[in-house]
């Protein structure tokens, strides 16, 4: 027999199922709750509500963990790339060698784009944010596959529909840098794996040879991995909540490209050099805003530092120090700026006030001092993140379609003013 939770209201009592989850999670359903009492309930920002059952990605913040589809995301970090992770995200299982193989032909072959979308980046200016010409170019693809526009299109369309996203989206996300940039854009070269085409195409000139590290390949690589899904967040529930009007796969990525444009969601890496260029900027004392950090009634906050939701640790920033410690190792970069980083992580890592209150260096940490390294400029720290998170974007949207889920709908207590009488203009 299922759990009850009653709730007691103005002399009545309701009932109201109690769900679990497979990792022991449980929520109360209150899907019939207005219809029985006439109550809703009010949760800001949807911090305690759960909007949707899922498969995809568990996390527990206390204990540190991150699992995609039940795997451990240390083992998938260490044992697995990219395009692994992303077919286990969107169809569950972790593939066979041959299915592997096609998934990835596929990809490969797609990664091309239609020469007029070329003129459509030609008429952003260079000062353009390239996550308004991302998201831009990946809307467009409604008008370049109009059947990803039917409601009831086949399961063949939607698979080719993901396949072009994930094919796409590296060409889309260079190009918007080279706008940025003012550098002719670079044509995918498939002879490269996922990550080395997508760095070649970002940096490669005419000018001048290009060969792809692969400890850079690599570092990249895992850094997809580790942002490919983080279970219902702001720019997640974007793709959900615009996917249940039944909108293209395209229109729906594109909303949760915008989504993580915010600086609260994806900006995280990018605040994260802001603030290592502003310590720069006033001396480089770190000392001196190591304490600022700690005085409670100073207004500064180490940006990186600490989860909202990991509470002990982030799993994702122990994978990544390390791919972070080699690329600085590799490329011997000389920058007052990491030189700051290093400083702060060590001091947060050992001083017993960050130990203590868990303050520890974050993913994002991590990811801004990479890009900083790699050359990539802020502005394009979100478009990584956005790379990365693709895959967890299109199975989240896949498992909404799949459960047939209804529109998304949320409900409002109203607090504006009462009704009144029309006022005509003469009047007022």
């Amino acid at each position: 027999m299922s759990e009850i939770a009653k709730l007691s209201f103005d002399g009545k009592e309701y009932e109201l199922p109690v769900t679990e989850g497979t990792e022991n999670e449980k929520a109360i359903e209150i899907a019939k709750l207005r219809g029985q009492s006439g109550l809703i309930t009010l949760d800001p920002g949807f911090k305690n509500t759960g909007s949707t059952k899922s498969a995809i990605t568990f996390l527990d913040g206390e204990k540190g963990i991150l699992r995609y589809r039940g795997y451990n995301i240390e083992d998938l970090a260490a044992k697995s790339n990219f395009l692994e992770v992303s077919y286990l995200l969107i169809y569950g299982e972790l593939p066979t060698q041959e299915q592997y193989d096609q998934f990835k032909q596929e990809i490969t072959y797609h990664t091309l784009v239609h020469e007029d979308i070329k003129k459509m980046l030609d008429g952003f200016p260079s000062v353009a944010h390239p996550m308004g010409v991302l998201s831009s170019l990946i809307c467009s693809l409604t008008a370049f596959y109009p059947t990803s526009l039917d409601p009831n299109r086949t399961e063949e369309e939607i698979k080719m529909s993901i396949v072009r996203l994930m094919a796409k989206m590296p060409t889309f996300a260079a190009w918007a840098y080279k706008n940025k940039m003012g550098h002719p854009v670079n044509y995918p070269d498939n002879k490269l794996d996922y990550c080395s085409n997508f760095l070649h195409m970002m940096f490669a000139l005419p000018s001048e040879q290009y060969e792809v590290d692969p400890v850079i390949a690599k570092a990249l690589d895992q850094l997809l991995i580790l942002h490919a899904d983080h279970e219902q967040n702001c720019s997640t529930s974007t793709v959900r909540i615009v996917g249940s009007s039944q909108a293209s796969i395209y229109a729906s990525i594109s909303a949760g490209i915008n989504a993580l444009w915010g600086p609260l969601h994806g900006g995280a890496n990018q605040s994260v050099i802001e603030m290592l260029e502003a310590i720069k900027a006033d001396g480089g004392d770190t000392k001196r805003y190591l304490d600022k950090a700690k005085d409670k009634n100073d207004p500064f906050r180490l940006m990186g530092f600490g989860h909202r939701v990991y509470k002990n640790f982030d799993p994702r920033a122990k994978i990544i120090k390390k791919a972070a410690d080699d690329v600085l190792n590799k490329l011997g970069v000389n920058d007052p700026v990491l030189d700051i980083a290093k400083e702060l992580e060590e001091a947060a890592l050992n001083d017993q006030y960050f130990v203590d209150r868990k303050l520890y260096p974050n993913v994002d940490f991590y990811s801004g001092i990479i890009y900083r390294a790699l050359g990539i400029p802020t502005d394009m720290f979100t478009v990584m993140f956005a790379l990365g998170r693709l895959p967890g974007w299109i199975a989240q949207w896949k498992e909404m379609r799949e459960n047939n889920e209804p529109i998304g709908r949320p409900r409002q207590v109203y607090t504006g003013a009462n009704e009144r009488s029309y006022t005509s203009m003469n009047d007022r």
